[in-house]
C-alpha cells in the first residue's frame, strides 16, 4: 500500500485527495496544513474547475501543522505538494531527502535555480519527483498530441490556446495576487498552455509577449507568440481579467494541413476534429480528467512500472524558463531569445 500525505489542503490539495481515493493500492493517510480551521474550511466551495468537492474523511487521517513532524511520524511513501509556488522547492527537497516520492504541483518553482536544486535532490535521493502539469494528461489534450504526432492530418499551420477566468480569490492570504509567491498570472495560470506548447512543438526559438494590468496592480492578462524555425504561427493567452459571471474557459484551435482540431470546455461537444473532407467528429478519449490520470501515472512510476514518462523534470524546468522569458518580453516590449 502506497501511503500518501498531502501538504497544503486548499483547492488543489482537495483535488488531489479526491483523485488519490480512486487509486488502487494507495491511501491518503495524512494531511499537513497550517490552517487551524482546516476541517471547517474544507466544507467551503473553492476553485475554478469541478472535482475538488466531496466529503473528506478526517477521522481516517492524521492531521499535522508541522511538516517536519509529518515527515518523521507518518510513515509515508509519497507526498502530494499542493502549496503556494514559492514553497515548492524547500518542501519538495525535504521530502526527497526523507526518502519520499514527490508529486509537486505546477509550476515547478519561481526561478530556474530552484528548479535545478529540486532536480539535484531527486537525482541524489533516487526517488520519483514529478511536476503536476495536468494538461499533458487531460484526455482531449493527450489525444490531440497523439493526432499531431502521428502526422495523419499533416503539419500544424497555426495553433492558438486560451485559458481565461476571473482572478483566483480562494488562496490563503490571497497569495495568488502576489507575484513574489505565485509568479502571477503568467507563471500560475498561463504556464499550463506554455507547457503544452512546449510538449507539442518543443522549445521555441524566441517569445514575443504583451500583458495587461488592471487597477494599477500586477498583470492580469498575457498573450504570447512562440516563434519557431518554421513558419507556423503559435499563440497562447491566459488571463484573470474576466468577470466572475464569465466562468472559466480552457480552449484551443489547431489548424493542420488536413484538419482543424478544436477544444473548448464551455461548448458541447467540447472536442471536435474537423477534417478537410467530411463531417466533424469527436474522437474517443481516455476516461477521467487530467488530475486523475496524472496521479495514477505518478503512482505507477513510484511502483516502478515500465511506463513512458509524460512529464520530465527537464521539461518542467524549460516551461518555467519559457514563461520567465515571456514576462521579460512583456516588460521590455520586444522578443526574447531562448538559449
Amino acid at each position: 500500500m502506497l501511503r500518501v500525505g498531502i501538504v497544503g489542503f486548499g483547492f488543489m490539495g482537495r483535488m488531489h485527495y479526491a483523485r488519490w481515493k480512486a487509486v488502487e493500492g494507495a491511501e491518503v493517510v495524512a494531511i499537513c496544513d497550517a490552517n487551524p480551521n482546516i476541517v471547517e474550511d474544507t466544507k467551503k466551495a473553492v476553485g475554478n474547475i469541478e472535482g475538488a468537492g466531496g466529503e473528506v474523511d478526517f477521522d481516517s487521517l492524521d492531521l499535522y501543522s508541522d511538516y517536519n513532524k509529518m515527515l518523521t511520524e507518518a510513515k509515508l511513501d509519497a507526498v502530494s505538494i499542493t502549496l503556494p509556488t514559492f514553497l515548492h522547492p524547500n518542501f519538495s527537497v525535504k521530502a526527497l531527502e526523507a526518502g519520499l516520492h514527490v508529486l509537486c504541483e505546477k509550476p515547478m518553482a519561481l526561478n530556474v535555480d530552484d528548479c535545478r536544486r529540486m532536480i539535484t535532490a531527486a537525482a541524489q535521493s533516487g526517488k520519483v519527483l514529478m511536476i503536476g502539469h495536468c494538461v499533458r494528461f487531460w484526455p482531449e489534450y493527450a489525444k490531440t498530441k497523439e493526432i499531431v504526432d502521428s502526422g495523419a492530418c499533416g503539419k500544424v499551420v497555426a495553433a492558438t490556446f486560451q485559458r481565461l477566468g476571473a482572478a483566483p480569490t480562494w488562496g490563503a492570504d490571497n497569495w495568488f495576487s502576489d507575484d513574489a509567491r505565485s509568479g502571477g498570472v503568467a507563471l500560475d495560470l498561463h504556464i499550463h498552455d506554455t507547457d503544452y506548447v512546449q510538449y507539442l512543438f518543443g522549445m521555441p526559438k524566441s517569445v514575443l509577449s504583451r500583458q495587461a494590468r488592471a487597477g494599477g496592480g500586477g498583470a492580469v492578462h498575457i498573450a504570447t507568440q512562440y516563434i519557431y524555425d518554421d513558419d507556423k504561427v503559435v499563440t497562447a493567452e491566459g488571463g484573470w481579467a474576466m468577470t466572475p459571471a464569465f466562468g472559466f474557459e480552457m480552449s484551443f484551435n489547431i489548424a493542420l494541413e488536413k484538419a482543424t482540431i478544436v477544444y473548448d470546455c464551455t461548448r458541447a461537444p467540447a472536442f471536435r476534429v474537423c477534417p478537410a473532407q467530411g463531417e466533424a467528429f469527436t474522437p474517443e478519449v481516455a476516461a477521467g480528467d487530467g488530475y486523475s490520470i496524472e496521479i495514477s501515472h505518478f503512482a505507477a512510476l513510484t511502483a516502478g512500472r515500465d511506463v513512458a514518462r509524460v512529464t520530465t523534470l527537464a521539461g518542467s524546468l524549460d516551461s518555467v524558463k519559457i514563461v520567465l522569458a515571456e514576462k521579460e518580453s512583456a516588460e521590455k516590449g520586444q522578443a526574447v531569445l531562448l538559449g
